[in-house]
């Protein structure tokens, strides 16, 4: 199978296999504010990550390119979704263009539908600094994510087999280009110490990438004629991962994503620890199904919906969100508990 078939297999069974719902963001609970003496007109959106100005914390995450005229299409209307809410977005890898330049235009749509808007790289740990900058210039790149997809790779029958020295060649890419470095995680989670170790060489932004939304291991797993079963269940829940991310020891710009489709989701991820919030396969759903005049009326609902919520606890700002009191019930509690992460002090804090 050729690289650009497996990457529309990818988006078809990612549609097919919708989001997992398993965020663990039920157990996260804002404590009321019965007076939270702030009006919505107070509320802004407006948030800064690793030297990058969003206009809101949602962007559209990575997602395709790379697979012909299907994976154009895809790209062309979310960068002119992009373009008229202002939102950041990300590309999917680009290492199928690098390979084949046929396939450039794929990605290279997103810049010329979206000239002045935040586009963001993409390529996988293998890339070296050569391949970071020919895969930046190749749609004028604001950043450039560097995923890490080690258990898509196991369990796709044709993937990579060998991951020594993917912290060294992401550290030569930091060193050598002239964005910011994102690295992302492709829905499995980030632990505190994968976190801390991409900190120490230089990297001030991570994307958790957590365990509840597309799952790649099923979608490979379709792929294969004996299943990695086991791999269908792997990973850190993404509210479980932001909390992680959020009590490294040396602090990074996070963003969360992975399976979140509502304003609350956001909300609680950024309580969390989050600064901003990647959606990609809820977004790809409604643009596949409904359009994009549809997709456009979600993003302003989920904006309304997070403002409103920054209302009621009484956050101005994502900052002041990030210290709204919390309460962490369930399973999410077990396992911070377990990994010496105090919860007490998210239910304790205030923003005044």
């Amino acid at each position: 199978m050729s690289r650009s078939e497996r990457k529309w297999d990818h988006i078809r069974f990612a549609l097919e296999n919708g989001q997992q719902r398993l965020t663990a963001f039920d157990d996260v609970q804002f404590i009321h504010q019965s007076l939270p003496n702030i009006d919505v007109s107070d509320v802004s959106l407006h948030q800064k990550i690793g030297g990058l100005s969003l206009s809101s914390p949602i962007f559209i995450n990575a997602m395709t390119g790379g697979g012909g005229e299907k994976t154009y299409r895809i790209n062309k209307q979310f960068a002119q979704i992009a373009k008229v809410c202002g939102m950041a977005m990300a590309v999917g890898s680009q290492m199928s263009a690098i390979k084949d330049t046929a396939e450039r235009y794929t990605y290279e749509i997103v810049r010329k539908e979206n000239p002045s808007g935040i586009i963001i790289a993409n390529l996988g740990s293998e890339a070296l600094p050569d391949h970071a900058k020919m895969a930046i210039d190749m749609i004028e790149a604001n950043a450039i994510q560097i995923h890490l997809n080690v258990i898509q790779e196991l369990t796709m029958p044709e993937g990579d087999r060998e991951f020594s020295g993917a912290l060294r060649r992401i550290e030569e890419i930091v060193r050598k280009v002239d964005v910011p470095v994102i690295v992302k995680e492709v829905g499995f989670g980030m632990s505190k110490e994968t976190v801390q170790k991409l900190s120490d060489i230089g990297v001030s932004i991570v994307d958790i990438g957590g365990y509840g939304g597309t799952n790649f291991a099923q979608i490979e797993n379709k792929r294969r004629s004996k299943s990695f079963t086991f791999f269908n269940e792997w990973g850190i829940p993404t509210a479980v991962s932001i909390f992680e991310a959020s009590n490294a020891e040396r602090e990074v710009s996070i963003i969360g994503s992975g399976g979140m489709m509502s304003g609350i989701e956001i909300a609680k991820g950024l309580a969390a620890g989050a600064n901003a919030a990647g959606l990609a396969g809820y977004f790809l759903k409604i643009l596949i199904d409904e359009g994009i005049d549809s997709l456009y009326e979600e993003i302003l609902l989920l904006q309304n919906e997070l403002t409103m919520i920054m209302t009621a606890v009484g956050a101005k700002s994502i900052n002041e969100l990030q210290k709204a009191p919390i309460m962490i019930t369930g399973q999410t509690f077990h396992w911070l508990s377990q990994r010496g992460i105090d919860t007490k002090k998210y239910s304790q804090r205030t923003i005044h």
